[in-house]
């Protein structure tokens, strides 16, 4: 197998996924700093309490609160007190724009990129989730998981997080769609069977290296 080929096998095994991170663009912004280090059904208890709170208009809200306000309103999310100050971060960012994310958009991904990761508390993965995802705009996001199929599947293993996004945006043609599926169809294969133990025994991916050297 190729890496070219792993699109179209994984969709074929798993089904369309879509867009696969949920959300408005305001609350995928915020969900992008709350789920580091923790589960999604932990990030949606700290989204809950955020709409309950603040109702609309939640990144003017949020920007209004205290750091404290902020603790109280993500408790769920693990890791609060940290995350309540990577979202202030973000926030003061987001401001100097007047929270106008269309007018973020005029910049260059690059340009972007740069400032958010200027942005203290913010790392690649949550820059690009959050370019891809609430921006949409094309770059490739890599996770663990990312790296996780490329080693099994593909045998590939890269030193630093740029080597495997810039992998894949050469690979693949720069389109906003098929980045979000092909992200989330990575996540739901080692979710599903290429988990930290792997289930090679029901996964259909006959070419696995990982599986065909346990054989």
């Amino acid at each position: 197998m190729k890496l070219e080929n792993l699109y179209e096998i994984l969709r074929e095994i798993h089904g369309p996924q879509g867009k696969w991170w949920p959300g408005t663009p305001e609350e995928i912004i915020v969900s992008a700093v709350l789920t580091q280090n923790t589960n999604w059904k932990n990030v949606e208890k700290a989204l809950e309490n955020i709409k309950e709170y603040c109702k609309k208009d939640i990144l003017h809200c949020l920007a209004k609160m205290s750091t404290e306000e902020i603790s109280f309103l993500i408790k769920p999310a693990g890791f609060f007190n940290v995350k309540a100050q990577r979202l202030k971060n973000l926030l003061t960012w987001l401001k100097s724009y007047n929270f106008d994310l269309e007018k973020i958009k005029t910049k260059s991904i690059e340009e972007i990129r740069d400032e958010l990761l200027s942005v203290k508390g913010i790392g690649k993965e949550t820059a690009d989730s959050i370019i891809l995802y609430a921006l949409e705009l094309p770059v490739f996001v890599v996770d663990a998981y990312t790296k996780r199929l490329l080693d099994r599947l593909l045998g590939i293993k890269l030193k630093e997080y740029d080597e495997y996004r810039l992998l894949f945006e050469k690979t693949y043609p720069r389109d906003v769609a098929l980045y979000q599926e092909f992200h989330g169809l990575i996540v739901e294969h080692a979710k599903a069977l290429c988990r930290t133990n792997p289930l090679c025994a029901t996964c259909p991916v006959e070419s696995c290296k990982y599986k065909n050297t346990k054989k």
